[in-house]
């Protein structure tokens, strides 16, 4: 089998483009804590909002008939089943198959910051966060229907419950993470080119791309 080696000009400007990249890398990790600060105060939900904590005057629904009839709402779950079911990603948001105490499955976009419950994590009855029907076709995408549907089929997948609204924080080190990796990326693909094209105007590397004065003056010798 024939093997491939990148030439060493391209491994080399590669390394100093990645050296750069650690470099702004560091500088976004020092400086996008400023913005995490406006970034959690957009994040936060008001409770009684979509998302936001459900009061007691937010009403308890337990099938399908009751949420479609409420125009906001909250689900009981007994311990944490209404993450253990299945889930799968819908239009970027993590959404989990819930169930309802008629025994009929939804899916559900919930915003875990404000799930409350009394009691032992694991055993006592958590309180979803305000939520409100949102009319879509779920079954358009194949691949979301196979993960969320992993532990058991949807009841209805005509429509999801929005249980995040504008909520749904990240935590700081992967906000942070997040936008450095990002840095690093462009500054690679920025960088890289750069210090080939210098070390190829200097002579120690080949052009990738010969230049028109080159090949002018090219032609002129011959």
């Amino acid at each position: 089998m024939r093997r491939r080696y990148l030439r060493f000009d391209i491994w080399l400007c590669l390394l100093l483009a990645f050296g750069v990249s650690l470099g702004t890398a560091q500088i976004t990790n020092l400086i996008t804590p400023h913005f995490y600060e406006s970034y959690v105060e957009e994040h936060t939900v008001a409770d009684g909002d979509i998302g936001g904590r459900a009061g007691s005057d937010i009403p308890r629904i337990r099938s399908v008939d009751e949420l479609l009839g409420q125009e906001k709402f909250t689900i009981v779950s007994h311990g944490i089943e209404y993450c253990n079911r299945g889930a799968g990603y819908h239009n970027g948001a993590y959404t989990y198959a819930v169930t309802l105490a008629s025994g009929e499955v939804v899916a559900a976009v919930i915003n875990m910051e404000n799930v409350q419950y009394d009691g032992d994590y694991y055993t006592s009855d958590h309180t979803l966060p305000v939520g409100t029907v949102v009319y879509e076709d779920l079954t358009k995408d194949e691949y979301f229907m196979n993960q969320i549907q992993y532990g058991g089929e949807l009841s209805r997948t005509d429509f999801y419950i929005d249980m995040r609204g504008e909520g749904g924080k990240v935590s700081q080190e992967t906000y942070t993470d997040h936008y450095a990796d990002i840095v690093q990326v462009i500054t690679v693909l920025v960088c890289f080119p750069l210090f080939h094209s210098l070390g190829a105007k200097l002579g120690l590397f080949p052009f990738f791309f010969i230049p028109k004065k080159m090949k002018e003056q090219k032609n002129e010798w011959d």
